[in-house]
């Protein structure tokens, strides 16, 4: 990366307060300053945005996660793009290393809404030009903007870690049967086999594993998914695949989400390592010791250089 300082004073990076320690990790793989924002409360909870510079006619990069609490960071993340807007930059590209309300993608049962189809129009109406996201739950939501999206993949950098532990005689494991094309490319890149756990869920985050396609018997399983939520999935995985022959078990994600009492579990999950990247703020009290963070400043860094320099973001992932 570049990192020794970029010369384009029309390139501007600001955050929210989702995740300024990745913001300013990608400012510094880029080699800039982050812009001076100010995030604010009136008294009575509502949010307000200062812009310390000026923006005119700059191609602005807005580093925002709507990870928990979700509601607060998406107004945040709103009520800049629109100070930005008025404030006339050139263009507002809105960077979300981990997009909330992804899971409500459809209508799963009558009456049901489909937020992740409301927070893109949203986005937009406040004034995005462009939206860079990683690992969407459901590919799909792209579609649901009718601005550029550019979709990054968290998994050439967990397939990186896990080549560079040596592990041998390795499979794949997809907790689910819409993550079967994520494991298939993570067994491509380590080499390895892969299997499948079929399950499924009487209501929201309640998992029950019903059969493992594929032959685990004496191999060293890797858990994939896009994120892990309550852990219930991932645990009752690792236990099952124990069961059913498996030597080891490792589990990693893109984005740890780890709602309670995702912890609690994890930590007694007879798991080796869990595996995860800093899409989402982990703080001390959300971590424990088996837990692994990788970082993705480095990827998106490297996407926005590209789409502020007009160069292909796909020849990242070739």
């Amino acid at each position: 990366m570049i990192g020794l300082g970029y010369q384009d004073p029309k390139l501007k990076l600001f955050t929210g307060n989702s995740n300024p320690d990745l913001a300013r990790e990608i400012a510094s793989e880029i080699g800039i300053d982050l812009g001076r924002c100010q995030v604010n409360r009136f008294r009575d909870g509502e949010v307000h945005i200062t812009l310390g510079e000026s923006v005119r006619g700059c191609n602005v990069f807005v580093v925002q996660s709507t990870s928990a609490p979700v509601n607060e960071h998406l107004m945040e993340l709103l009520i800049t793009v629109d100070a930005l807007k008025r404030a006339s930059a050139k263009s507002i590209n809105v960077v979300i290393p981990y997009y909330g309300y992804a899971r409500q993608d459809r209508k799963a049962r009558s009456r049901d809404p489909i937020t992740a189809k409301l927070v893109a129009d949203l986005i937009q109406t406040a004034g995005a030009s462009r939206v860079i996201c990683m690992d969407l739950h459901a590919g799909q939501i792209q579609g649901f903007f009718n601005i550029p999206v550019d979709h990054l993949v968290g998994l050439p950098i967990l397939a990186k870690y896990f080549l560079g532990k040596g592990l041998e005689n390795t499979v794949v494991v997809s907790p689910d049967l819409g993550g079967v094309t994520r494991a298939r490319q993570m067994a491509e890149r380590l080499g390895s086999t892969i299997a499948i756990i079929d399950k499924r869920r009487p209501e929201p985050n309640v998992a029950q594993v019903m059969n493992i396609i594929g032959d685990i018997t004496g191999k060293t399983a890797i858990l994939i998914d896009d994120m892990i939520d309550t852990a219930g999935t991932i645990s009752l995985a690792a236990e099952a695949l124990l069961e059913k022959g498996a030597t080891d078990v490792y589990a990693c994600c893109t984005h740890a989400v780890l709602s309670a009492p995702a912890l609690m579990r994890l930590q007694s999950a007879p798991l080796k390592e869990v595996v995860v990247t800093n899409s989402i703020a982990l703080n001390a009290e959300n971590r424990i010791d088996k837990m692994v963070v990788l970082s993705v400043a480095e990827m998106i860094a490297e996407a926005i250089l590209r789409v502020h320099e007009m160069r292909s973001i796909s020849e990242l992932f070739d």
